[in-house]
């Protein structure tokens, strides 16, 4: 895929955020879990259970001198779906990758599917907007692609493994002038460790509560 078409067919990055946590990723970045822990030097035995186990509830974590941020919990992802369908992967292995990425939804039809799932309908959420062309031309080496939801074994999984990320131009994204749902459109995109500079690349910051729009905060 070239970084163009990439641009022009998903102009923009949608990033779902625990509610309230917009002034924390303004200061701090927009950190993958691995190192969100690290910076709030979380204890090496409690961050080893945060980012190589299955989290089922949402986590907060605290520190005298960022204050607190809540690590996402992962219930989609279903352990014993995810062991059937790793083809050259351990479980701890895929865990471990997936807390050292950011991940973006690249179609807004995903992002509302994420907010009107069932699990995070009824909460409020923030949810980030980026720019695609600003943050590649700063983080394009860290970017990697992916054709399916990485993070959920629900609804029949398909088989993933080391070659499920791709870089842009390894994607093998069909020739087309705008984006539909199809199996080698991209799913999602992930940024390898995160992106320290999310205030540089963000259009708009928003409020919703499933699919419906709450506010507008201030950048």
């Amino acid at each position: 895929m070239i970084q163009g078409d990439l641009v022009s067919l998903y102009p923009f990055l949608y990033h779902m955020a625990e509610d309230g946590s917009w002034p924390s990723i303004k200061a701090n970045g927009l950190l993958s879990t691995d190192r969100l822990l690290r910076l709030f030097e979380v204890p090496h035995a409690e961050r080893e259970i945060l980012t190589h186990e299955r989290r089922p509830e949402s986590v907060e974590i605290s520190s005298p001198r960022y204050g607190t941020a809540v690590v996402r919990d992962q219930k989609p992802l279903r352990m014993s779906a995810l062991d059937r369908c790793l083809t050259d992967m351990t479980p701890v292995q895929w865990l471990e990758m997936l807390n050292s990425r950011v991940f973006f939804w690249l179609q807004p039809k995903r992002l509302m599917g994420l907010l009107n799932a069932g699990p995070y309908r009824a909460q409020a959420q923030t949810v980030i907007v980026v720019d695609t062309a600003s943050l590649l031309a700063v983080h394009a080496q860290s970017v990697r692609l992916s054709r399916i939801n990485s993070g959920s074994t629900i609804y029949n999984p398909v088989p993933r493994g080391s070659d499920t990320f791709k870089t842009i131009g390894q994607y093998p994204h069909p020739p087309r002038r705008r984006a539909v749902a199809a199996a080698n459109d991209v799913a999602e995109l992930c940024v390898i460790g995160g992106v320290d500079d999310i205030l540089d690349h963000v259009v708009r910051v928003e409020r919703w509560r499933g699919q419906e729009f709450l506010e507008e905060l201030a950048i």
